[in-house]
């Protein structure tokens, strides 16, 4: 394939996809990020979007096998954060000048629906913000009545689009109950958001084409491509981690790929490498997700290990990430950065 008319392609078949993931060469891989950088200009605009993370909880009745916050992790200190402690911690995101706040927990059923309804309902009262909720495969009602309260967004992440690999990840969940639930959260009107993780044990370069053709499938709002990184206490505690180059490639790709989608540059990648945010924003990437949790609970949120700011002061993430953005030409935008799909329809 001539690769640089295939960078200038306007939609792409699973086989060019596997060939741009595929690149070795230096100069090959540097002129498809520096044209996913010009796709995310053309979709994006030089604006780089903030969503202040409150981790709500750690409690999970999941037993992922990657996952730190599996059910049957017992050496981890588990917490659920007040609906006071979580109001006020989305009150200190908007003083930052964040307008999106994301709740994230485990599949944790004690924050049932009148308890998230409330505190969607609290946040909104109290502040001019975009609320995106991340609290895993939950009741179909519950989706409703979140909904009806106010929240804006709704991530869930699919993980792999390989449903052999999603069943031995999952402890026999099927991949088909997750896609119904993504349907059904769009079908709402929540803007949704999905994603895969790179580099997870038995995942193939293949597996890695289906997740972007799968997000195209979704037309998704927000499409998150993070590494794997090994957590203690979990059957993959031993296995090797994710490529930071193939991560890249990846965002890179889905950018050429799905256009006018939001694709944050994840704190996972900061861990991998100390420049790992500024990358992703040079290969496509538009968002950034500073963690906002309290302390103490942010040190027990532990999905992964040695994560990223996990002991920093989020005020202090948030000025070196000021930095980094303006370092590289780029802006904080002041809006909530809305799907850019409404933003296409409305223009």
């Amino acid at each position: 394939m001539d690769l640089d008319e295939l960078l200038n392609n306007d939609s792409f078949t699973k086989e060019e996809i596997i060939f741009l993931l595929s690149l070795k060469k230096e100069e090959e891989i540097n002129k498809l990020f520096q044209r996913a950088d010009e796709v995310r200009q053309k979709y994006c605009g030089n604006e780089v979007h903030l969503r202040g993370i409150i981790e709500i909880s750690n409690y999970c009745e999941q037993n992922c096998i990657y996952c730190g916050l599996r059910f049957d992790n017992h050496f981890i200190k588990r917490y659920r954060m007040s609906p006071d402690e979580i109001v006020k911690t989305a009150k200190t995101i908007t003083n930052e000048g964040i307008f999106t706040v994301v709740l994230q927990s485990g599949e944790d059923s004690y924050f049932d629906s009148e308890i998230i309804s409330y505190i969607i309902y609290q946040i909104k009262q109290n502040t001019d913000v975009a609320i995106t909720l991340s609290l895993g495969e939950r009741n179909f009602d519950e989706y409703k009545k979140w909904k009806i309260a106010g929240a804006d967004r709704y991530l869930l992440k699919h993980e792999t689009a390989n449903p052999r690999l999603y069943e031995a990840y999952h402890f026999k969940q099927e991949l088909s109950e997750r896609l119904e639930h993504l349907e059904f959260l769009k079908s709402l009107g929540y803007q949704i958001g999905s994603g895969n993780l790179i580099g997870l044990p038995m995942q193939t370069i293949e597996d890695i084409a289906d997740d972007i053709l799968l997000c195209q499938k979704f037309d998704l709002d927000m499409a998150a491509f993070g590494p794997f990184i090994p957590s203690p206490h979990t059957p993959y505690h031993k296995k090797k981690g994710a490529d930071v180059l193939l991560t890249l490639k990846t965002m890179a790709v889905a950018r050429l790929v799905l256009k006018n989608v939001h694709i944050p540059s994840t704190t996972a990648l900061a861990t991998l490498d100390k420049n790992g945010r500024k990358k992703g924003l040079q290969c496509g990437a538009n968002v950034v997700m500073p963690d906002f949790t309290p302390f103490p609970y942010r040190e027990h949120f532990q999905i992964y290990a040695n994560r990223k700011c996990m002991l920093d002061d989020p005020k202090v993430c948030s000025s070196c990430l000021q930095f980094q953005i303006e370092s590289i030409g780029r802006k904080i935008s002041k809006s909530k950065g809305d799907s850019l799909k409404q933003n296409a329809i409305l223009s």
